[in-house]
Order: C-alpha cells, then sequence, then structure tokens
C-alpha cells in the first residue's frame, strides 16, 4: 500500500505587524531597524485575540477536506500536530474536532517545530498498519504569544529568537493513494540539547507564572546543532532514494531567519531556486513552516512530481521527507 497526501490547505490570520512596529513594542532603547537586519523578517501575521491555536487550524483543515473533496465525517483519525495548543487538558484535537464537525479517533501530537511532520509520519503508519483509513493532520501556531514584550534589554537578549515568530495553520489529508505518495521517511534525534531552547510553563516544573510562559533559548547554539548534523540525514536519504536536490520539484525547510536560511543552504548545497521563502514575510511559523509551504507550491505541482521537506524541531530533533504528488 502507498499512503499519501491528498488534500491540502493554509490559514493566515489577517492582522500583520512588521518586525519594525514590534520592535518598537520591545524596546524603544534599540537602534532602528535592528530586529529585522538581524533575521531578515520583515512582517508576520498575528493572530486575533479571539482567535487560538485551535481556531487557526479549523480554517486550514476547512480547505484541506474542500481540496480533497471531503466531508469532517470522511475521516477516521484527527491528529491536531503543533508545538501549540489551546491549554494543557483536554488535547487541542477535541476542541478542533468540535468545531469541525467529525466524529474521528482524535489525539494531539506534539514536538516543537517537527509536530506536523511528525503527524504526517504518525498518520500514514496508522494507515499502513490498518488502524486507520483516512487522516487529517492539522496544525495551529500561535507563537507571537510567547514573545516576551519588555523594556528590559537583558530580557529582550534573553528571549530574541521568539521575536522571529509568526501564526498560521496548515493541515493535510493523508490515505491510501494508488501511486507516488510518501516515498521517504527519515528522522534524528539529539535530546542532550533539550535545554537550548522552548517555553518551559505549563508542566509539571513550572505549572505557573508568567515568566515562565515566554520562549526564551540560545539561537547560536542551536544553529550550531544543526550545522554540525543537518547535512548527515540529507547525505543518508540521497544514498538511499538515488534523488539528488535536481531530482525535486521543491525543496521545503523550516525557516527561522533568513540569515540560518541563507547558511542552510551554503552548508547542504540545496539550490536555492528549489526553496519556498516564507521567513521574510510570515516570520518563524513553527510546525506550521512546511505545511504553509506546501499549500502554496502545490499548485504548481504536477503529477509525479517530488517534493523534499526538511524539519528542524527544538529537543533537537531533525525529520526529513519524501512526497511524490499521485
Amino acid at each position: 500500500m502507498q499512503v499519501g497526501i491528498t488534500g491540502v490547505g493554509a490559514y493566515l490570520p489577517e492582522h500583520e505587524v512588521t518586525t519594525a512596529e514590534l520592535q518598537k513594542r520591545v524596546s524603544t532603547r534599540l537602534p532602528g531597524g535592528l530586529f529585522a537586519r538581524l533575521t531578515g523578517i520583515e512582517k508576520r501575521r498575528i493572530a486575533a485575540a479571539d482567535e487560538y491555536a485551535s481556531t487557526l487550524g479549523l480554517y486550514a483543515a476547512r480547505s484541506a477536506l474542500a481540496h480533497a473533496d471531503l466531508d469532517p465525517l470522511d475521516i477516521d483519525l484527527l491528529l491536531f500536530a503543533s508545538a501549540s495548543r489551546d491549554m494543557v487538558e483536554p488535547a487541542t484535537a477535541h476542541i478542533l474536532q468540535d468545531a469541525l464537525g467529525s466524529k474521528a479517533h482524535a489525539l494531539d501530537v506534539t514536538n516543537a517545530c517537527n509536530s506536523f511532520v511528525n503527524g504526517i509520519d504518525l498518520a500514514r503508519s496508522m494507515i499502513l498498519a490498518g488502524r486507520a483509513g483516512r487522516a487529517l493532520v492539522v496544525t495551529g501556531e500561535t507563537p507571537t504569544r510567547a514573545m516576551r514584550l519588555t523594556t528590559d534589554l537583558a530580557d529582550a537578549r534573553k528571549s530574541f529568537a521568539g521575536y522571529t515568530f509568526g501564526d498560521a495553520g496548515a493541515a493535510v489529508v493523508v490515505e491510501p493513494v494508488e501511486r507516488g505518495g510518501i516515498l521517504d521517511i527519515d528522522t534524528e534525534t539529539h535530546s542532550e540539547h533539550w535545554t537550548a531552547g522552548g517555553i518551559p510553563g505549563g508542566g509539571s516544573r513550572h505549572p505557573r507564572g508568567d515568566e515562565h510562559t515566554y520562549f526564551a533559548g540560545d539561537g547560536h547554539r542551536l544553529r550550531g546543532v544543526f550545522e554540525k548534523v543537518g547535512a548527515g540525514i540529507l547525505d543518508r536519504v540521497r544514498s538511499r532514494t538515488g534523488l539528488d536536490y535536481g531530482d525535486y520539484a521543491k525543496v521545503l525547510v523550516h525557516q527561522v531567519t533568513l540569515p540560518y536560511l541563507d547558511r542552510f543552504v551554503e552548508v547542504t548545497g540545496v539550490p536555492k531556486d528549489k526553496l519556498e521563502i516564507t521567513v521574510a514575510g510570515l516570520g518563524n511559523m513553527a510546525s506550521a513552516t512546511l505545511g504553509v509551504q506546501l499549500a502554496r507550491v502545490h499548485a504548481e505541482l504536477r503529477t509525479g512530481d517530488r517534493v523534499l521537506l526538511v524539519g528542524l524541531g527544538g529537543g533537537v530533533s531533525l525529520m526529513t521527507m519524501v512526497w511524490e504528488k499521485s
């Protein structure tokens, strides 16, 4: 059995905030244009006060189902695969399912910025195991709510990685296909680096307190880890599949800042014209990044075109997926 992606959807909140505006909210004491120069990010979308992770996911889910010409009741597995969630309990998948009107087995999957790709992999695995017939994998990311807005420059420096964020939703339908589909998956995990970045609040270590609700991390440390181990997983994919970068219509990669993306191209040799660059106008959309990119390029793909997805997530984990359009 081959399993593939048959429907794609994405959603971007209407409210747009420029990086210049964001920097002013953080501190008026910083040199003008500093955030934009360091990140290459010009603007990003931010969810409205009454929009939640499930809300962004809902709009994307409806779009993916419409693209696949399906009804919510046609799915029997719903995975909310995101670094964001509406609340600690219950699983956001149930909140989403109630709004969507489906009746599927529903659960959350979370693994930082690799959550969405992990969700697709899990959906594929459950279908191959006979535990599901058709799955809907959804992410709704609201990482901008973990931004620290402060005039304390020391805190701003510690939280700088959080100022790259933008909000978005994405979704895909995953089901058996007659040809093509998901051809290859690989993962690599380096959990000894879990302290490099994250949002420490909301769990048993720090269940309460605003101080722990902000994203904090060492962006240089994360970049160093990815540079050290990232090329190896791509070498394995090339060796195992026999596919070079020229064999892909697109290479979709998680994007944190424009300088980091340029460094990725330099280290891996991926041709820049194969990328779908979203970070400059939408920021770091956490796990929704690859889903939004896939939704943007899907219309130009033809049957038989292959796409390489490259995920990078805190923890630290890397993930690749080779998908051929059916």
